[in-house]
This record gives C-alpha cells, sequence and structure tokens, in this order.
C-alpha cells in the first residue's frame, strides 16, 4: 500500500502546479514569500464571481454549502447531508477530499437518485487547456468520494450572444460544454500530474524551474519577483523578440551577456541591431527614417483610446468581453510649425458612451491628412466596431482607418536604444528616447488601470472629490499618451545619422 499523501491540496493548488511546480510548492511552503494580487487581478477574480452567480440562477432550488471557505471540515459534513437530501436539485460550493485533495465543485446538479452532473462555471468565452485540469481534478475527487457522475462539464460564457437590452438572457448568454469524453482521455495524464506535485511536495527544496511564459500565464504568478529579479541591460533574453530555444543555445556556451554573443552567432536583423545598440551603449537609428517619415502630411493627429471589455456585456448590441469605448485623446497640428491642440472625451455617466465618443471623435480628427497611433491594429478595430454598431457612420470611420500610422512599427524597425531591454512598449520607448517624460508617479499608468479607474470613477457618483480626482487621473493619463507620441516624433524628425554599421 502506498503512503498516505503528507500535504492536502486543494484544487487551486493542483491547478497552480500545473502551471508551474515552483508556485505550488511555494503556495504550500512559503506562502508569505507570495505578493497581494494586484487591482487588475482582483477584477478579474471579482468579475469570475460575478458570472459564477448568474450561472447558478440557472439551477432554482439549488443550496449553497454555507461557511464552506472557513471551516473545511464542516463544509464536507453539510455537502454529505445535501447529497442524502433527494429534494435539493442542486448544490452550490459541494466540497469533497480525497486521495489529499479537497475540490469544491461550483454546481453539482443531481439528474436521479444516483447520479449528479457537475459544472465549472468560468467566465471565459471557450474551453482553455488548463481548464481540463481544473474540472478533471474535481471529477476524479467526487467520483472516488463515491458519488456516481452522469458528465462532467465546463460553463462559459457564448460568444455569439448578443445582448437585446433589457436583461440578461442566461440560457443564451452561457453554454455548457460536456467534457466527459474527454477527461476519460485524459486520466492517465490528470494522475501523473497530481503524483507528480505530491512528490514535489515532499521536497525539502522547490523545483528548480527556469522562468518563462508560466511566469505570467494563464495567470500571473504572486511568485514573479522571486524568480525574476532586476537584471543588467545587456542580458542576452532582453534581446527583442529573442526565443526560448535561442537562450538555451547561447546558455549552453555559456553566455548571459549580450556582449559575449560571437560575431557569427545566428541572430535576426532586429536582434543584431539591438546587440550593436546595447555593446557601444548608444541608439541606432535607421539612415533612412527622415525620409521615411515624408509620408505624414499635415495635418496630424496623435490618437488614444481607453476602453474597456466586461466580461457580461452591458449594452444593447453588445457580446462578452466587447470592447466599450469610454475615452479618447487627440493632439493635433495643423503644420510643422504652428502650434499643438488637445482636444479629448471622458463619459463620466453609465449611459452607453460609444456614441458620444464616436462623434466627439469624429469632430476632433476632422480633416487630419495622418492620424498617428501606438499599435494600429487596437484602435483600427474600434474603429470597426464603432462602424458595425453605427453604419450611418461607416464611410467616415472607413475614411479614417485609411490614415491611420503606426508609430509602433516605426520605432521598431528604425530605433533601438539599449533602455528597451528588447520591449517597444511606449512606455519602454518614451522615457528612453524623451527623458524628460515618463509614466512614473503617475495615479493612472496604463490601460488596465485607466479601466479600473473608470469603472471606480461611475460607482462613487456621490462622492465628488473622489470622482473628481478619478477623472483628473484618467484625463492626464490620456493626454500623456497622445502628448508622448507627439514628442518621440520630433525625436525621430531630429535623430542623428546613424553611428553604427548600417550592416546591424
Amino acid at each position: 500500500m502506498p503512503d498516505p499523501p503528507r500535504f492536502r491540496i486543494s484544487k487551486s493548488k493542483f491547478v497552480a502546479g500545473v502551471q508551474c511546480p515552483k508556485r505550488l510548492y511555494w503556495q504550500v511552503h512559503e506562502p508569505d514569500l507570495g505578493a497581494e494580487p494586484d487591482a487588475h487581478y482582483r477584477a478579474v477574480i471579482e468579475q469570475g464571481q460575478e458570472v459564477g452567480q448568474l450561472a447558478r440562477q440557472l439551477f432554482p432550488g439549488g443550496v449553497e454549502v454555507e461557511g464552506s471557505r472557513q471551516n473545511l471540515g464542516d463544509a464536507i459534513r453539510i455537502t454529505k447531508e445535501l447529497v442524502a437530501n433527494r429534494d435539493v436539485p442542486a448544490i452550490f460550493e459541494a466540497t469533497f477530499e480525497h486521495g489529499g485533495v479537497l475540490v469544491q465543485v461550483d454546481i453539482l446538479q443531481r439528474r436521479d437518485k444516483r447520479r449528479w452532473r457537475l459544472l465549472e462555471v468560468k467566465s471565459t468565452a471557450d474551453l482553455k487547456e488548463h481548464h481540463l485540469y481544473d474540472v478533471g481534478i474535481q471529477s476524479r475527487v467526487v467520483a472516488r468520494s463515491g458519488l456516481k457522475l452522469s458528465s462532467t462539464n465546463l460553463v462559459h460564457l457564448n460568444p455569439d450572444y448578443v445582448f437585446e437590452g433589457s436583461s440578461l438572457d442566461l440560457k443564451r448568454l452561457f453554454r455548457v460544454k460536456n467534457l466527459s469524453r474527454q477527461l476519460a482521455r485524459f486520466q492517465r495524464k490528470l494522475t501523473s500530474q497530481l503524483l507528480s506535485e505530491l512528490k514535489i511536495l515532499r521536497q525539502s527544496t522547490p523545483p528548480d524551474v527556469v522562468p518563462g511564459s508560466q511566469c505570467r500565464k494563464p495567470v500571473p504568478c504572486e511568485f514573479f519577483a522571486c524568480c525574476n529579479p532586476s537584471h543588467p541591460a545587456d542580458r542576452i533574453n532582453f534581446l527583442p523578440r529573442i526565443d526560448a530555444r535561442t537562450v538555451g543555445k547561447l546558455k549552453a556556451l555559456g553566455i548571459e551577456s549580450v556582449h559575449d554573443i560571437p560575431e557569427d552567432f545566428s541572430l535576426s536583423g532586429l536582434q543584431q541591431r539591438a546587440r550593436a545598440s546595447v555593446t557601444t551603449g548608444k541608439a541606432w537609428f535607421s539612415s533612412d527614417l527622415r525620409k521615411k517619415l515624408e509620408v505624414l502630411k499635415y495635418p496630424i493627429c496623435f490618437m488614444d483610446f481607453e476602453t474597456v471589455n466586461p466580461a457580461l456585456p452591458r449594452f444593447a448590441g453588445l457580446r462578452p468581453f466587447a470592447y466599450v469605448p469610454f475615452q479618447w485623446s487627440v493632439h493635433r497640428q495643423e503644420s510643422p510649425t504652428a502650434p499643438l491642440k488637445h482636444s479629448e472625451f471622458l463619459a463620466d455617466d453609465r449611459s452607453d458612451p460609444r456614441l458620444p465618443f464616436l462623434e466627439s471623435l469624429l469632430r476632433s480628427i476632422e480633416g487630419a491628412g495622418t492620424i498617428v497611433v501606438y499599435y494600429q491594429k487596437f484602435e483600427s478595430g474600434r474603429l470597426s466596431e464603432l462602424a458595425e454598431c453605427f453604419p450611418r457612420y461607416a464611410k467616415k470611420i472607413a475614411k479614417i482607418q485609411t490614415r491611420l500610422w503606426d508609430l509602433l512599427p516605426f520605432v521598431r524597425g528604425n530605433v533601438y536604444h539599449p533602455s528597451f531591454r528588447g520591449s517597444f512598449s511606449l512606455k519602454r520607448v518614451l522615457p528612453a528616447l524623451v527623458p524628460d517624460m515618463s509614466y512614473d508617479g503617475m495615479e493612472v499608468g496604463d490601460g488596465a488601470e485607466a479601466g479600473l479607474a473608470w469603472e471606480k470613477m461611475l460607482r462613487f457618483e456621490s462622492h465628488t472629490g473622489l470622482r473628481e480626482n478619478l477623472r483628473k487621473s484618467l484625463l492626464d493619463y490620456c493626454a500623456q499618451d497622445t502628448f508622448a507620441m507627439r514628442r518621440l516624433l520630433e525625436v525621430l524628425q531630429r535623430s542623428p545619422i546613424p553611428s553604427l554599421s548600417p550592416n546591424t
């Protein structure tokens, strides 16, 4: 007989171990090393809870296991009582333990005298690979606790559902995907993962795991800083678009610094330019950069949008996770010597902001020769969605889209600075090329924070002081984005003749 497991792990810890075994180890042995979830991640959790509560309404008469988070022993006992009570059609947060694993099931629906239907609710639009481990471990524990399952299912949001504007139609909002067949084929892999995790937890030290994409996906790891300390700018991992295989080859040669990469080592053109810039400590500008900028036509507008994309649609015509644009900023210059003019829009109530957003934007950029954005796909995508919602403006929007000019790929193809550290995000590029500008110290510092600030501003309608502070922070942030693009363009227009070899 195998030894009983020394550690009891929850479903959430099991899934953490799927993401990264070191994350699981630290959650169990060194939980205080983990950082508190940031505001954005907390909002994602709250959104998931809201979706979960809505899904329960599909099962009238269902009973929640009270206090399931506080006293697990009581929760297991209460679950057994509810299972035995044939008048209970469904159980929410049903709690089971078997083999050292404890799970709490979102919805357990009674099918007949002996069989049950397990349903896990996710605030996603489809099935993700890691969901199989999540649902699979629940199915395993519940079945081995003595319940006969008729099916094991994932409940997710229907991406094709269109909100009609009155109340949510829950039967159309949600889709139920039967995973029973997939999980039957998945059992060997699931068992192997569980045994591996229990073995890791018995170790005296955490497993050695190389940092990678698992540090941020499928969720940001709370121990990120433990595995990803600050590194110097010459680290090979900071070469732009370098993959794990190339990093592995360099480390096998004992190379950690860009300075030590042999000249004949195969790198992309972009990586070669970055290496040259880092090794010389100088910014690189392409020789024909200024000529390429001649395509820009005045009046030039610098444009930026802020949006939210809630799981649950709020306005008529929207689907789950559809973008809702709530703010724009435009800096406009009529000619090279003309003063810069600024206009902006910020929705400040709970009504649908899309039409006022669009109409005010069209007035602001009317007659523009070039509209500069940073990452054109985003702004153009939002414009296309607005054209679909308001077809009477479709021709005007299509005309605007032909005038969009993306500063991001232009910078990527024509500029590199050692401080970029492999990233071409506006937050990284701006302070490197325009040292007197950065986002440090701003109350709102990125798009995710902007969405959270806007939601908070709408919630606190009666708190005038707080609302005004949030409103100012949002306006400052969006204006910073468009003014930053103008300042960057000025730097590029004055760029020196490249001091590095044009072959780099």
